[in-house]
């Protein structure tokens, strides 16, 4: 279910000492990211501050993710298991979040490989500005998004083309291209991948 401030107190604090394991996910790309602890305080401080805070169980007080290395957890909302005895609680990273400056506390090969694409998402959105000399990606948003449109137009035929010829391995060079293009399209106009897979969720519903 998902928990807000009205349902805190329906939690099963009394199961370990007035504290709950809590699991954060990246709320766009659904990687886990870290496990922490959280009692009822840090829980109301995560809500009402935006950032997520828990419970330090060695130093024995709250402690706000990033609140040393900057590298903040920026709060999207929180949902308690089936017995209230755990909580998922999805964020957006503004940095690394393992103390050892990885994204994860867990071996980047345990991810999803879909994940990747939001990863490649976020790289492709701090482009935006960047130097067309350098970076292709910069190059095709100072051409703008009629330029952008014509490429994935070319894509795709490209695409069609190698699986007509059965091609697999073309196939594979040639849609990945095209997933790269497309997602350039998506942020010239400033429209998320989350909000097409929304579209494609609404409609399988």
């Amino acid at each position: 279910m998902k928990v807000t401030k009205a349902t805190i107190d329906q939690l099963a604090w009394d199961k370990q000492a007035g504290l709950i394991p809590a699991i954060v996910q990246d709320a766009n790309s659904g990687v886990i990211l870290m496990q922490a602890y959280m009692n009822q305080e840090s829980l109301v401080q995560t809500m009402e501050s935006g950032l997520v805070t828990f419970f330090s169980r060695s130093r024995q007080k709250l402690w706000q993710k990033g609140e040393e290395s900057g590298n903040v957890l920026n709060y999207v909302e929180v949902y308690a298991d089936c017995d209230g005895d755990s909580l998922k609680v999805l964020a957006n990273p503004t940095g690394p979040v393992c103390h050892t400056g990885t994204s994860t506390c867990w071996d980047d090969s345990s991810q999803p490989t879909l994940a990747f694409l939001s990863e490649l998402e976020s790289v492709i959105e701090t482009r935006k500005g960047g130097s067309p000399e350098t970076s292709y990606t910069a190059k095709l948003f100072q051409r703008g998004s009629k330029y952008i449109a014509q490429k994935v137009g070319e894509e795709s035929v490209e695409t069609a083309l190698a699986a007509v010829a059965g091609d697999k391995e073309e196939l594979l060079n040639e849609s990945a291209d095209l997933m790269y293009h497309l997602l350039v399209l998506l942020q010239s106009r400033d429209v998320a991948l989350k909000d097409v897979v929304s579209v494609l969720e609404e409609r399988h519903n």
